[in-house]
Parts: structure tokens; sequence; C-alpha cells
């Protein structure tokens, strides 16, 4: 099966006074029809930048330099986004229609002067020749039922009311579905949730989680699931990407990453969840050290300064590359190859 999105050797620098940051350094990663791809690491690993530069919404004085992003919509070719204008009609097409995206704080993302009904009902409009490509205009009082329906399938209660709203008259559950809601419906070959569960409560991440779940069955529907919760990645992924400091540390299924990780930064990641078979009021395991400054990245593998098992006068002087270690796994890391990565 053909992947929907394929990311190879993706560089996004940011280009300022005081340097030159890589935010992202060579990340590679594929998205087939149907799975759930999640996207972990610490805070400033280059996550989000990674979600910013596909949907190529990355901000001045960042840009992407180098690499390829493959994406095939619906019994289209593929296009290379990376080399589509970001202003482009080309570009236009496919954000918010072909890739939709879910940002962290849906309260930030939504206009807090027109209500989150007319901005759904933008979307449709906007987007129609997409799923509607001959006939005439779809009319605001149809794509107003259709908000209504979105809403309804996303569980919002008294749609018909909820479409009428502001968003800061809704709770922040009801703010996620119905941010939800804007990004299927244009019916989306790939949804990038970029941690849509970091600002809600548990009970209703949980929620959110099942409705992901539940949608992502129903419509086939490909998932960039972005976090730093590998809870939640447990629960809702496929295969797992795991990032620091803008590259790929390791990658493979998510029950070969959580029952045998391999790369010294994944195992690390695991023992810092708390347990509830843990020694009571035992301190909380934790990850020696924080990331490097960007401009200051240190020489050889990123994660070298914090690793218990570094490999002194190797993995300080040379970056590993990403090879295939086990099955489906990939690492980089010198405990298992000797490759390096391109510079």
């Amino acid at each position: 099966m053909e992947p929907v999105l394929s990311v190879r050797d993706l560089k996004v620098h940011f280009f300022l006074d005081e340097g030159l940051v890589r935010a992202v350094d060579g990340v590679s990663f594929d998205v087939t029809p149907g799975q759930v791809v999640g996207i972990v690491g610490e805070s400033g690993c280059g996550k989000s930048v990674t979600m910013r530069a596909i949907l190529q919404i990355v901000e001045p004085p960042g840009r992407v330099v180098g690499g390829r992003m493959l994406f095939r919509g619906d019994g289209a070719e593929a296009v290379d986004l990376a080399r589509l204008d970001p202003r482009g009609a080309a570009m236009r097409a496919i954000r918010g229609a072909e890739i939709a995206l879910i940002p962290q704080e849906p309260m930030a993302a939504f206009s807090p002067v027109h209500t989150v009904g007319d901005q759904v009902v933008e979307a449709l409009r906007l987007h129609q020749r997409k799923w509607r490509p001959t006939g005439p205009a779809l009319s605001s009082a149809d794509a107003r039922q259709m908000t209504v329906e979105l809403f309804r399938d996303v569980g919002i209660s008294m749609p018909g009311e909820r479409v009428d709203a502001y968003a800061w008259q809704l709770s922040g559950g009801l703010r996620q579905r119905a941010m939800i809601a804007m990004a299927l419906s244009c019916r989306p070959r790939l949804l990038i949730a970029d941690e849509p569960t970091t600002a809600i409560d548990v009970t209703t991440q949980a929620q959110i989680l099942n409705l992901l779940r539940e949608l992502q069955r129903r419509r086939g529907t490909a998932i960039v699931f972005i976090t730093h919760d590998l809870g939640v990645i447990a629960q809702i992924a496929h295969h797992v990407v795991v990032m620091y400091l803008g590259r790929v540390m390791e990658q493979g299924p998510v029950d070969d990453i959580f029952h045998a990780p391999k790369h010294p930064y994944t195992r690390a990641l695991l023992r810092s969840i708390p347990s509830l078979l843990a020694t009571p009021q035992s301190p909380l395991p934790t990850i020696a050290g924080s990331i490097p400054h960007p401009l200051g990245r240190p020489p050889g593998c990123a994660f070298h300064p914090r690793c218990p098992e570094v490999i002194a006068g190797l993995c300080d002087r040379r970056a590993p590359a990403l090879e295939v270690v086990e099955r489906q796994q990939s690492a980089a890391c010198f405990l298992y190859h000797r490759d390096e990565a391109a510079p």
C-alpha cells in the first residue's frame, strides 16, 4: 500500500541573528492510509515544526531548506509539498482540504469574533469543489446544515444551538470537538493532530481519543498524532516516531517501541512514565540533564551528553544514521551499527 505521506530527509532551519537553528534536521517517516503515526519527544525536539513544514506554514525566519514531502491525494499523482509555493493555489487547495489540522489550543485557533459554526461554514464553502467538483455552489443554508451534522457526528450536544456559539462560550472539550469537526469537514486524506489533548482534563481527553479512534475507523483517515504523552500514544498509535533535537532517534510499530525499545533515549522516556507499581513516596525517574540549546547543539549524537550508554570517542564525535536494527524497528544509535548520518 502506497503511503499517503512520505517525508524524506526533511530539514527546516531558522536563520536568526544569533546563528542558525536546525529545528528539523533530516527527518524521515511514512504514513499509510488508515494508520495513526505518533510523533513523540520532549518539548523543543521539533515535533510541531515538522507538522508546520508539512502544511507549509513555517513562519520566517524559518524555512524548509531540504528534503521531500510526497503527498498522494485522492486518485492523484504524488506531489512534493516542499516544492509548492506556500501561498500558491496548489498548496492552498491541499491545506485544509486534503491535509487538515487539529491545533494544540483551539481557543487560540478559533476567531473570537465569529461563531464556530460560521468558521466551519467558511471552510466548507471554500473547499467545496474538492468533494463537489460539479453542480451549483454550496449555499450558506446547506453549509450550515452540514455543520450541524458534523457537530452531531463529533458528539456535540444541542448542535443546532452550538453552531451559533462563540469559542469563548464553549468549554475546552466542546471547543476541541468543534475544531475536530472543522478539520473533518472537507474529508481529508491526512489529519494532523498537534497535541490535541494537552489543554483538557483527563476525562475529556479520554472522550476525544475515543472520538478520534472511531472517526479514524469509520473514515479510514490517516492521522499524524503529535504529543509528548507516551500514554496517549500507547492508546491510539500504530507506528511511533521518537524525535530528539530535530532528528529521529527511533521508529517502529507501537508494540515494539513499548516492549522492546532500542535507543537509550526511548528507554529513558519510558522509564520516566509514572507507574502504579512504583514504591510509594519514591522519587520519580527522570532523564538526566536537559535538551541542549538549539544554538549550542553538541557534536556527534545530540543525546550523548545525557546518555547512560554513551561510547566515548564515538558518540561525541559522529552522528549515527537511522538504520534498521530489528524487523520493522529502526534506531539511530552506535550500539547497533556504525553507520554515520549524512552531514
